[in-house]
């Protein structure tokens, strides 16, 4: 399927898909939309509410390793113990990885998200003394774990272009997958994956969600 690099608003750079009109972020901003969605909505959220500093993070699709990077940069910053794990079944290639800027944009030296893409796929590595990265190759309709995740970002393709990916049965794969207080973000605000996630036993709300798009969803796990 055809590629093309855009850049969004806020400089930083994307990948799109002009056959399906969509993008692996929102075209306001990439940096700014994984910011909002995952790390202050998702991990930071998790950290404060629970002064936590030992989690399990898993990740629905790893794409440009930006919410990989942006973790790292947090569980840094913040001295947060993160097991981070990836899933994605159709890695970038090179040139593709090549072509986004997010350390430059962030100012800082790009080794770290060089190495967050070199390392083995199956293979756990610590990447820095807060971070230690899985990715996984694989569908998210065939991922299996014994473990338990403390938060969980959920950033599939839409439901328009992914449907499958969105239904109750992957959201209460979710559910069994989640430890007690573990919190699950998306940037979508789709009335049925709401109530799906209801029903399943999340406690959810609607939050701000980015420019673009008026509101988000968060779910917790009690």
């Amino acid at each position: 399927m055809k590629k093309q690099i855009i850049t969004t608003a806020d400089g930083s750079k994307t990948i799109y898909f002009p056959e399906w009109n969509e993008s692996y972020h929102s075209k306001h901003g990439a940096i700014q939309e994984a910011q909002h969605v995952y790390i202050k909505s998702g991990l930071d959220f998790r950290c404060k509410r629970d002064k936590a500093t030992n989690l399990t993070l898993l990740e629905f699709g790893f794409g440009t390793g930006l919410n990989a990077f942006l973790c790292l940069i947090y569980a840094n910053a913040n001295q947060v113990n993160l097991t981070y794990h990836s899933i994605e079944k159709f890695p970038l290639n090179q040139s593709e990885i090549n072509s986004v800027n997010y350390a430059e944009i962030l100012k800082l030296n790009p080794s770290e998200f060089n190495y967050l893409h070199s390392i083995e796929w199956e293979k756990s590595v610590k990447i820095h003394d807060y971070f230690q990265l899985k990715k996984i190759k694989t569908d998210f309709e065939n991922f299996k774990t014994d473990g338990k995740y403390d938060v969980i970002f959920f950033d599939a393709f839409g439901p328009r272009i992914q449907p499958k990916l969105w239904t109750k049965p992957i959201l209460q794969n979710c559910y069994n997958m989640m430890s007690e207080n573990g919190v699950w973000v998306t940037y979508s605000c789709k009335g049925s994956v709401k109530r799906d996630l209801q029903n399943i036993g999340f406690q959810v709300e609607k939050i701000a969600g980015i420019p673009g798009k008026r509101e988000m969803l968060r779910a917790t796990k009690f």
